[in-house]
């Protein structure tokens, strides 16, 4: 199984001057790629005829010449191949679908390169440590030293990034551990179909996320101590109070620079926080006696759009509550609802456990009990009372059962199939965002037939 691990590096002044020096003939290569292939769709579109399309491949020696770009003659040829071979990768991917077409990359204090095994080089020394040997015989930068905080194989390829004055070693690496016994989310919906509504009661936790608490699962809920408020409190004073110094300072300065760095590095640390309050957060889900973990689908893009501009009749602009919502969005963006269910998954993917989502419309808005559903039940943001037989209950923790319960639901009904992002739907809504293989099926049996018609008529 890949397994994938991050180190912290420490390079010489010298060893980050070099480094500086072959991420920016990366990101060189990766803009020319860039403004070649638009140069050739350009010219093809416009003089060419119909149907034929710009030449895409990984060819770099157009970009080498001792007059204009001496700087790529003193890095490795395999970084300046690696970077090509990126781009062509990602334009493939686009091609497909399955992310945007390659733009250009801007000169900023972050930057990556990425090293095959030509490159670089792991050698265990006499007292049993681990040395980084970057480069070739003739071209390179020594041994890089780096924090191993955790025992790795031997990878095939590598990143080397830099952040904020930062740097970091990345990579994959095989640990050993098979993943043919592993099941997936649509063998584990197979063999929970076939259980009873008892077992799945015992083994299925529901988790509410929110902003007042970051998460609710079952009786338990986690929060961020008060260290960690405190401490990303104390980063957003400093963020205020730096971007003011940011406005006023002349732009392209040194100084000017030196604030970015430091507001850099106050979003930092409220990154780490968020990240090891979810990492925490999963590591307890998954070790809790549940093998069934659901979440809501919920769409935090969406939630986290800015309000619409609103006029009245008279066509002026009236207040359309932006700065409400603004923080709103901040709230729901600081607690990291995305990174708790991505780090969720994949570890309970190691442990052998179930991850859902269901749909996430009035699940606090519907009584756990009665399944009686108005906004008027929840009276509060931490009250919840039904109006039909007068539960009373806290709000998140009827959201938790209202989770738990259309989950099992959904489990036990036959028709019940994975959407592709991993949500529960019956078969009457796969048409809407889900499996649409029926509606497919149907459009090419009707080819068929028509064309079958066709031949009847010509004969």
């Amino acid at each position: 199984m890949l397994t994938g691990i991050k180190l912290r590096a420490n390079p010489t002044s010298y060893q980050k001057l070099v480094l500086s020096q072959w991420m920016g003939c990366a990101r060189s290569i990766w803009n020319a790629k860039v403004d070649e292939e638009k140069y050739y769709r350009t010219f093809a579109r416009k003089y060419y005829p119909t149907g034929t399309y710009a030449p895409i491949d990984q060819k770099t020696s157009q970009f080498k010449s001792k007059e204009l770009t001496p700087w790529l003659s003193r890095c490795p040829s395999q970084i300046i191949r690696n970077s090509a071979v990126n781009w062509y990768q990602t334009y493939q991917k686009f091609m497909k679908g399955v992310c945007g077409r390659p733009k250009r990359k801007p000169k900023t204090d972050r930057g990556s390169i990425y090293l095959t095994r030509e490159v670089f080089s792991f050698e265990r020394c006499g007292d049993g440590n681990l040395r980084l040997f970057i480069g070739t015989k003739t071209n390179n930068i020594g041994y890089l030293s780096f924090k191993a905080h955790g025992k790795f194989e031997s990878p095939n390829s590598l990143y080397v990034r830099k952040e904020r004055g930062q740097y970091y070693v990345s990579f994959c690496y095989e640990d050993g551990n098979s993943e043919e016994e592993l099941p997936s989310n649509a063998e584990h919906l197979e063999f929970l179909q076939g259980s009873t509504k008892k077992y799945l009661e015992e083994h299925t936790i529901g988790v509410d996320r929110g902003v007042a608490i970051p998460v609710h699962a079952g009786s338990i809920t986690f929060d961020f101590c008060e260290n960690q408020k405190s401490n990303m409190t104390k980063a957003d004073r400093y963020i205020k109070r730096l971007q003011r110094k940011l406005s006023r300072q002349k732009k392209g300065s040194s100084r000017r620079n030196k604030t970015k760095h430091r507001i850099a590095t106050h979003h930092a640390k409220k990154a780490n926080i968020r990240n090891d309050f979810a990492h925490k957060t999963s590591r307890s889900l998954i070790e809790s006696k549940a093998k069934v973990i659901v979440f809501e689908a919920l769409r935090t893009s969406s939630m986290t759009r800015k309000p619409k501009a609103k006029q009245d009749e008279q066509g002026r602009y009236v207040s359309n509550k932006a700065k409400q919502k603004a923080g709103l969005n901040k709230s729901i963006l600081n607690v990291g609802w995305h990174i708790i269910e991505i780090y969720t998954k994949y570890k309970a993917y190691q442990a052998g456990k179930a991850v859902f989502k269901i749909p996430a419309p009035h699940t606090s808005q519907e009584c756990a009990e009665c399944d009686h559903t108005h906004p008027d039940n929840r009276k509060s943001q931490e009250l919840f009372v039904c109006g039909n037989c007068g539960n009373t209950d806290n709000a998140d923790n009827n959201a938790s059962k209202v989770i738990k319960k259309r989950a099992i639901n959904l489990i036990l009904d036959t028709g019940t199939v994975l959407s592709g992002d991993g949500v529960l739907i019956t078969q009457a809504d796969s048409g809407r965002g889900g499996n649409r293989k029926t509606s497919r099926v149907k459009s090419s049996t009707s080819g068929v037939q028509r064309s079958v018609k066709k031949e009847r008529l010509v004969a």
